[in-house]
């Protein structure tokens, strides 16, 4: 299973929140960390936002801080959030797949995906910036941006 962007990104920004030890850093910040544009990580920090995982101050001493629901959130409640329910293929789509009655596959690809999400569904964000992950993720900052 591919993780859409969003997810993937999604994901990286808590955990970079999970490390920020005291700091607020900025969206701006948060993707020149992440190296990613700033447009997509204000989409993902919006609906991070939306979620409650993430607490976002606007102005000076502004910044973001990752939520008490933040920090224990479920990696596999996140994904869900990012990628939704839906199966893994469409078969009802514009073209409909011509074995849908009768196809054993869909279930299967149902199946797996349950499997995915029940491997994720234990796993909190803070467990997944422990160490080696947490200082390797320090040491991706930049600092504060310009002013």
């Amino acid at each position: 299973m591919r993780l859409l962007r969003s997810t993937d990104l999604a994901l990286r920004v808590l955990m970079r929140l999970a490390v920020a030890a005291g700091t607020t850093p900025t969206t701006r910040q948060v993707a020149a960390d992440m190296d990613v544009p700033y447009t997509h990580a204000a989409k993902v920090v919006a609906e991070l936002q939306h979620l409650g995982l993430v607490d976002a101050r606007r102005g000076r001493g502004g910044g973001l801080a990752l939520s008490e629901r933040g920090r224990t959130a479920s990696v596999g409640a996140v994904v869900r959030a990012f990628e939704g329910d839906g199966d893994v293929v469409d078969c009802e789509g514009t073209t409909p797949c011509p074995l849908r009655h009768g196809c054993r596959l869909r279930g299967a690809l149902r199946r797996a995906q349950e499997a995915f999400f029940a491997t994720l569904d234990p796993v909190t964000v803070a467990e997944i910036v422990a160490e080696p992950t947490g200082p390797l993720l320090l040491g991706l900052t930049r600092g504060p941006g310009p002013a």
